[in-house]
C-alpha cells in the first residue's frame, strides 16, 4: 500500500529586518533600474523631447493669443504657463512607470523577484524611486529651457526649490498609479496607452494652460478640485508666478485657496491608496 503526497509549493524565505530591510531592498532595485536607464540613454532623451516641444510650442504659438488677467502679453503667459508644463511633465512619467513594470512582468522578472527573500513592496518602491530620479533630471533640463525662452521666478531660492519639490511629490504619487496599471495589463503597449488616456483630460481640465474663470461653470468646479490644479497653483505661488487679475478661485474651492497644503495632502492620499493597491496586486499578479 503506497501513499501519494503532493509537492508543497516552494516559498521564498521571509526577509528579516523590517523597515530597514525594506529600504535596503528598495534601493537595490532602484539601482538596478537606474543602471538599466543609463544603458539605454534613448529612454531619457525621448523623455526630454516631448516636454521641450510643449514649452516651445505653447510659448510661441499661444503666447500672444491667450488673455491672462485681461492682458495678452506673451511674458505674462510664459510665467502662467510654466508651472502647468512642469506638472504635466512629471505626471506623464506615469506612462513610463507603467510600461516599465509591464515589461518586467512580460519578461517574467516580477516572478523571479517574488521568489527572492525581499520585502514585498521593494520591487515597486525601487521602480518608482528610479522613475523619480529620471523625472528630476527631466525637470532640471526643462527648467533650463524655460529660462531660455523667458520664464522667470519672483521668490527666494528656498520657495522656488519648494515649488519643484511639490511637483516631484505629485510625480512620485502618480508613478504609483502607473505601477498599478503596469501590473494590471498584459503588455507594455497597453500600459503606455492606459497610462496616458486618462491623463489628457486630467491635465487639460485644470488651471495649467488657461485660467479657470474662462471655462463653463460645471468645468470650473471639476478643475478647481482637480489634484493636478492644486499642484499647479501651489507651484505658481512658490515661484511667484501668480497673475494679477486672475483670482485664486472662481468657485471658492478650498484647494485653490490653500494650494500648497492641498497639493501635499492630495499627493500623500494618492501614494497611500495606490501604493496599497499596487502592492496587493503585486502579490497575485502573474506574467
Amino acid at each position: 500500500m503506497s501513499a501519494t503526497t503532493k509537492d508543497a509549493p516552494v516559498l521564498a524565505p521571509r526577509p528579516s529586518g523590517g523597515v530597514v530591510q525594506s529600504v535596503k531592498d528598495s534601493l537595490v532595485v532602484a539601482k538596478r533600474n537606474l543602471i538599466r536607464m543609463a544603458r539605454i540613454p534613448e529612454m531619457v532623451i525621448f523623455g526630454l523631447i516631448q516636454p521641450i516641444m510643449f514649452v516651445v510650442l505653447f510659448t510661441y504659438v499661444f503666447g500672444g493669443s491667450i488673455s491672462i488677467g485681461g492682458s495678452t502679453d506673451p511674458q505674462l503667459y510664459k510665467e502662467f504657463l510654466m508651472a502647468g508644463i512642469f506638472a504635466q511633465t512629471v505626471t506623464f512619467a506615469t506612462a513610463g512607470a507603467g510600461a516599465g513594470i509591464a515589461d518586467d512582468m512580460h519578461k517574467g522578472l516580477i516572478d523571479r523577484f517574488r521568489s527572492l527573500p525581499m520585502a514585498r513592496g521593494a520591487v515597486l518602491t525601487g521602480r518608482t524611486l528610479a522613475d523619480l530620479v529620471q523625472t528630476t533630471l527631466t525637470l532640471v533640463v526643462l527648467a533650463g529651457v524655460a529660462l531660455l525662452v523667458g520664464w522667470r521666478t519672483h521668490e527666494n531660492l528656498g520657495k522656488v526649490i519648494g515649488g519643484f519639490l511639490l511637483l516631484l511629490l505629485l510625480g512620485y504619487a502618480f508613478s504609483w498609479i502607473g505601477a498599478l496599471i503596469g501590473l494590471s495589463v498584459r503588455t507594455p503597449e497597453a500600459a503606455t496607452s492606459g497610462g496616458l488616456i486618462w491623463l489628457f483630460p486630467l491635465t487639460f481640465i485644470s488651471n495649467a494652460f488657461v485660467p479657470v474663470n474662462n471655462m463653463p461653470t460645471f468645468l470650473q468646479h471639476i478643475a478647481e478640485w482637480n489634484p493636478f490644479s492644486a499642484t499647479v497653483a501651489g507651484a505658481r505661488e512658490l515661484f511667484g508666478n501668480t497673475m494679477p487679475g486672475v483670482p485664486k478661485s472662481v468657485t471658492g474651492a478650498w484647494p485653490m485657496e490653500h494650494p500648497v497644503l492641498a497639493s501635499v495632502l492630495w499627493s500623500i492620499l494618492i501614494i497611500v491608496v495606490f501604493r496599497t493597491l499596487a502592492v496587493r496586486k503585486y502579490r497575485s499578479a502573474t506574467a
